[in-house]
């Protein structure tokens, strides 16, 4: 089956709930799903949640989260992106672009400027080739002992036309998405 097929779903929708049991219907059972737990961090569960199913069985999931940020000497919010998943037996078919791509759309719809996420450095290209680019320089996020660098690599989406990322530190007011 290709994702162009009659039984492949290209619609993204919003999903009721995200449980254990959705992420294990698309990742199968895993013990670290996306594989972060060496940074030991404590992550903020999202608030909505984005999925494509394919013949019932869902397949892929983008959640998102709104969250205070200071850039520099400012505080505004972004929307977090966050547990993006495709099941492995289907990826490289475009289901992450369609879901990031749908939950983004959404995301434009909340208010903040700027969607954020956090990836492991082999998905940079993934990420850039859907729009997103990547900070230079540290990202402090909030942990139950206080604030933290964040190991993994932060990528930043305008969610409205001519937005740019503003000059100076990152510190993500929570808990990372």
């Amino acid at each position: 089956m290709t994702a162009n097929s009659p039984s492949a779903s290209r619609t993204v929708v919003a999903l009721a709930r995200y449980t254990k049991r959705e992420l294990g219907e698309i990742l199968g059972e895993v013990e670290d799903p996306f594989g972060v737990a060496h940074t030991g961090l404590t992550w903020l569960a999202k608030e909505r949640h984005f999925g494509v199913r394919r013949d019932g069985r869902l397949v892929a999931h983008t959640g998102l989260v709104t969250l205070p940020v200071t850039v520099g000497a400012a505080e505004t919010e972004v929307v977090g992106f966050g547990g993006v998943a495709v099941a492995p037996d289907l990826r490289g078919q475009g289901l992450a672009r369609l879901v990031v791509n749908g939950a983004r759309e959404h995301a434009r719809t909340m208010g903040p400027p700027y969607g954020l996420l956090f990836c492991r450095p082999p998905l940079l290209p993934l990420y850039e080739r859907l729009g997103w680019q990547a900070l230079p320089g540290e990202v402090r996020v909030e942990q139950p002992d206080g604030p933290v660098v964040m190991p993994l690599r932060t990528m930043w989406t305008p969610l409205r036309d001519g937005v740019r990322w503003p000059e100076g530190p990152v510190r993500l007011r929570s808990l990372p998405m």
